[in-house]
């Protein structure tokens, strides 16, 4: 199914590269004349931000992993395929001479075996038979080739790449061998080339830099004989690729849709923790480029940018203005991370667009909580997850949590547990509870109220709500009146009842509010003196909150120490906010 959906995808893209070529970003091109004489070096690269980015050619695809073998591309390759030039590097501070000697003369044969002539071909051809090393080190540029030891690509001087020829790509075209056995690709159903090996995918955070594999079998046949670790991975003597036959243009097709979702300049992905998160639709619908808005960090010089297009988004839904050509069509979600040289699939998700709309904005609702204006009200998934993480790291977000994260919001089910318990957790580790960390409790707690509410628990709303009888919501509101008047009572205060009480007051209360509500007495006394008519307005604010309240609790359950944070927090956005 995923790879269908890829498939389609692909199909339906027409700007994406035909089978056998890909885009390749190139910082070097190595410029000839006509004749196939060396002139220089020419720097693609340009400047974004503080970052040099190189420019994108269309080149010949070599179709698949290169893995530890020797396979050469054609007509671009680095500087070790294409001269034959060692490159020390930090791993290898002596490369091996002779195993360079092959990569070259490889990367040769390919261009020699290429039938037919043209003018372009000729050149190419004719620079590698006279090759002279020390005309090309004498170009300004082979600093910054040797140091980078990046793809370099040939090109004609006032004529351009040599793979913008089109007589050297009908050329090219043709020329391409059929390495497999024809058979029945899975995917299509139609005779075609089995690949052994699928070409690279890249873009997956972790993941090996140089590509790596969705679909990939770890075996080898040899003399008959299953030679590789896992016995059973050569299963009737099929090797790689064979145990799961998939045809070279349903293999390239794929792979290539996946590289473009999963590219620099995709908006159609996002970092959901650990897993790296793409999703399209089965034919093309504003929600496919809406989507990014709903978890993506806004950009930098424009932080309301993703907040307005949520709101006209959530607008256009509910009134039903949001239109796409069919409503039925479907949407995909494909979470993906690392493991080792290959890709695991860490959640796949299918639903119509009308219903993957739908389901975005509850969770958006869900998190919806009052907060200051200075804080940037974006919630993109990578925030909500670090904000229950030690040290706002991504590396301490739990492996599987944001896959399930995932899955609660495009399936509608109530958040994990864990994800509740992470977000407490943290809570009393800092002795604080921050604006991503109540949205997120607030989300966690309505979402399973509406699945199971068997002591009829009233939902949190956004803003405070003084109707609440929640115990563990009203302590909340207590311990930041508490907090308030403590430092009402003494300006300049280092540190209050917070960095002291917070979590013990959020867990076992019966320990410490007897103690809180006697510094307060204090306190109040201070204030008194200082400011009367604050005084009054919290000796009031106190008898409101503790009036409904029988008795404090040996302990708080879980939901309530959520709902005892999310009192706090709403309790101090009131307090804070000028009337």
């Amino acid at each position: 199914m995923i790879l269908q959906a890829l498939k389609e995808y692909y199909d339906r893209k027409p700007d994406l590269p035909r089978c056998g070529w890909e885009f390749k970003e190139i910082p070097f091109l190595v410029l000839l004349d006509k004749k196939g004489d060396f002139v220089g070096f020419k720097d693609t690269r340009e400047s974004i931000g503080k970052k040099l980015r190189a420019k994108s050619f269309l080149v010949p695809s070599l179709g698949e992993k290169k893995g530890n073998g020797i396979k050469s591309n054609l007509f671009w390759e680095n500087l070790e395929y294409m001269f034959g030039f060692p490159v020390p590097t930090e791993s290898k501070k002596n490369p091996d001479e002779e195993r360079v000697r092959k990569q070259h003369q490889e990367f040769i044969r390919r261009i020699a075996d290429i039938n037919g002539s043209c003018p372009t071909l000729d050149a190419v051809k004719h620079f590698l038979e006279k090759l002279s090393y020390e005309e090309i080190k004498k170009d300004k540029c082979w600093p910054d080739v040797l140091k980078l030891n990046q793809a370099l690509l040939f090109a004609i001087v006032n004529e351009g790449p040599v793979t913008d020829d089109e007589l050297l790509r009908q050329l090219i075209d043709a020329s391409i061998a059929t390495r497999n056995p024809n058979g029945k690709c899975l995917i299509t159903g139609n005779e075609d080339e089995i690949v052994a090996l699928e070409p690279p995918i890249k873009g997956v955070r972790g993941a090996n830099t140089a590509g790596a594999s969705l679909v990939s079998v770890n075996n080898k046949v040899t003399n008959g004989i299953n030679a590789g670790a896992v016995p059973a991975f050569a299963s009737f003597m099929k090797e790689q690729g064979f145990n799961s036959p998939i045809g070279k243009k349903s293999s390239f097709a794929y792979t290539t849709a996946l590289n473009h979702l999963l590219g620099k300049d995709s908006k159609q992905k996002l970092q959901v923790g650990d897993a790296t998160t793409v999703f399209w639709s089965e034919k093309s619908s504003a929600l496919e480029k809406d989507a990014f808005f709903f978890f993506s960090e806004p950009p930098k010089d424009d932080p309301d940018r993703n907040t307005e297009a949520v709101k006209a988004l959530y607008a256009s839904i509910w009134n039903g203005t949001y239109v796409v050509p069919d409503e039925n069509q479907r949407f995909y979600v494909l979470g993906l991370s690392p493991n080792a040289a290959r890709i695991a699939v860490r959640f796949w998700h299918v639903a119509t667009v009308a219903e993957m709309g739908t389901r975005f904005k509850q969770h958006i609702d869900d998190l919806s909580i009052t907060h200051s204006a200075k804080i940037d009200s974006a919630l993109p998934m990578d925030r909500l997850l670090r904000s229950i993480a030690a040290q706002n790291k991504y590396e301490n977000i739990p492996p599987n949590l944001a896959g399930e994260v995932m899955r609660s919001i495009l399936q509608e089910l109530p958040y994990p547990v864990t994800l509740l318990q992470a977000a407490v957790r943290r809570n009393r580790a800092e002795q604080y509870v921050p604006y991503p960390r109540a949205a997120l409790i607030k989300a966690c707690l309505n979402r399973a109220l509406r699945f199971n509410n068997q002591n009829n628990e009233k939902e949190i709303t956004m803003y405070l709500d003084p109707d609440n009888m929640n115990i563990g919501y009203r302590l909340g509101r207590l311990f930041a009146v508490l907090e308030k008047i403590q430092i009402e009572a003494n300006p300049g205060l280092n540190a209050t009842i917070r960095d002291r009480f917070f979590s013990a007051a959020s867990s076992t209360p019966v320990t410490v509010f007897a103690t809180l509500i006697r510094l307060s007495n204090h306190h109040l006394t201070k204030l008194e003196k200082n400011s009367p008519g604050l005084f009054k307005i919290r000796k009031q604010m106190l008898g409101d909150i503790i009036c409904p309240i029988k008795d404090f609790p040996a302990h708080l359950t879980l939901e309530n120490q959520g709902r005892f944070a999310l009192g706090y927090y709403h309790q101090n956005q009131d307090l804070w906010t000028k009337k």
